[in-house]
This record gives structure tokens, C-alpha cells and sequence, in this order.
């Protein structure tokens, strides 16, 4: 049966591994085969949990910070000093270089790691919502009407662009959480394809830190910035040219 192929692959498939095109392909076999899309939510609600369940045990800040103590105070070699003052201004920068790097390495890396993650847990809510019966709360194709439904249901407003007069159609929305953070999951559709917009209080702590144009992860475009104190995701598995233009738009509206 063509279901068991594709069940095959749901696990690549939502783990990002799988070639651009088979994932198109089973997005759109996801979307009409209600079989394989509560096969695929559960499978979302595992990972889930599981990495709930990991996050149970990570480090806190406070046994880094007495990692770190313990290591600096390790006795450090005495320092010899005939080897003269010309040497030391030599060693001195080229340490200062050194720390520097691997400072900037590290954070970068814990950036790079941080939105990773973020992009993971949003790839998560994407396909859950796209393989759920009901998809969004909210049904309506009006911004006017989509909008106003929010109020009450998360702690700020934000704007929807007018799409008339582009290849964009709003389907509706519903409230979602990143982080425990309250947000907008926002449903687009693009010929035959739905991208997930979703709006959050900018939050550096559970957020990304910098925005990132257009890229390829977990088998989806994604896009991220932060405006007027809000951050913004763009996913879906489309072209990056159909991002850069929805990103465009609500960057306009907002």
C-alpha cells in the first residue's frame, strides 16, 4: 500500500533527513490520508515528550558556574621570567586572541544551537497542526476576523498584512506555545501548500537572538526576526523566494 511507504519515512521525515522532494510528497499525502497524519501526530507528541523529558536534567547555571570555579582555580605554572619583557608582549596578545575566538566560537555555537532547537520544536508544531482534524480555532480567510479572536487568549495584539492581490490566502489560526511562551500560529496557503506564521513576545531567554533570513531545516523553509518586540517565524515546505514574500508582507503589516 502507498501508506506504508510512506509511513516508512515519516520518522526521517520528521527528524529532517528526508530528500526536499519525497518531503514534499508526503506533506501532501499527509494532508489528505487522515491514517498517516494521526500516525505522524503521534509520532510529533513523542518527540515531544521524550525531549520534555530530557530537558529534565540539564545542567543548571549554577553547576556551571561551580565547573567553571573549579577549573580556574586549578594552580597555574609559576611564570618564567628569563625569558624578558619582549616575550610577554607577544604571549600577551596573541592570548587576548585566543580567548577572544573561542569566546566568540562559543557563543556563536550556542546560538547556532539555540535556534536549532527552537526551529526543531516549531517544525514539531507545524506538521502536528497540519496532520490534526482541526488544524486551527479560528476558520476564516479575513484578517479582520482572525485577528479579534485573539484578544483574551494571548497577552498581546499584533497585525496581519491585506492579501489581496497576491498568491497568499489566510486560512485561520489558532493559540500555540514555544518555551511555555503563549503565541499566534497563523495558517497561509500557497498553491496547495500551508506555511505556519507564528508570532511570540520577543523573549532573548526562550527565543532565538538573531534573526536569520531564508534556510533549510528539518525539511522546511524558515525564516525568523524580531519586530516591535515580537519575534517571528515563517515554516513551511516551500520555496524560499514564497518565505522572503509572506515575510515581506507581515514585516509591512506589523
Amino acid at each position: 500500500m502507498a501508506c506504508d511507504a510512506w509511513r516508512e519515512k515519516l520518522d526521517t521525515y520528521l527528524d529532517g533527513e528526508l530528500a526536499s522532494s519525497d518531503a514534499a510528497g508526503l506533506s501532501a499525502h499527509l494532508r489528505s490520508c487522515a491514517g498517516c497524519s494521526a500516525d505522524a501526530l503521534e509520532r510529533v507528541l513523542l518527540k515531544r515528550s521524550v525531549a520534555a523529558a530530557g530537558k529534565r536534567y540539564e545542567p543548571s547555571s549554577e553547576l556551571r558556574a561551580r565547573v567553571a570555579r573549579s577549573i580556574g582555580s586549578k594552580p597555574q605554572r609559576q611564570p618564567d621570567h628569563s625569558r624578558g619583557w619582549v616575550w610577554k608582549l607577544l604571549v600577551i596578545p596573541a592570548t587576548l586572541v585566543v580567548i577572544l575566538s573561542v569566546g566568540v566560537n562559543l557563543y556563536v555555537g550556542r546560538e547556532s544551537a539555540r535556534r536549532l532547537r527552537v526551529y526543531g520544536e516549531l517544525a514539531d508544531l507545524h506538521v502536528a497542526t497540519l496532520a490534526s482534524g482541526t488544524p486551527v480555532d479560528v476558520v476564516s480567510t479575513d484578517r479582520h476576523t482572525v485577528k479579534p479572536w485573539f484578544e483574551g487568549k494571548i497577552p498581546f495584539t499584533f497585525n496581519l498584512p491585506e492579501l489581496q492581490g497576491t498568491d497568499f490566502t489566510l486560512v485561520g489560526g489558532r493559540v500555540t506555545y514555544l518555551a511555555q511562551t503563549p503565541g499566534a500560529q497563523l495558517i497561509y496557503r500557497v498553491r496547495k501548500h500551508e506555511i505556519s506564521v507564528f508570532i511570540f513576545q520577543d523573549r532573548g531567554a526562550d527565543m532565538v537572538k538573531q534573526s536569520s533570513g531564508p534556510n533549510h531545516a528539518y525539511s522546511f523553509t524558515m525564516e525568523n526576526w524580531a519586530q516591535n518586540g515580537f519575534r517571528y517565524f515563517v515554516v513551511g515546505d516551500v520555496s524560499s523566494d514564497d518565505i522572503q514574500a509572506l515575510s515581506k508582507l507581515l514585516r509591512n503589516a506589523g
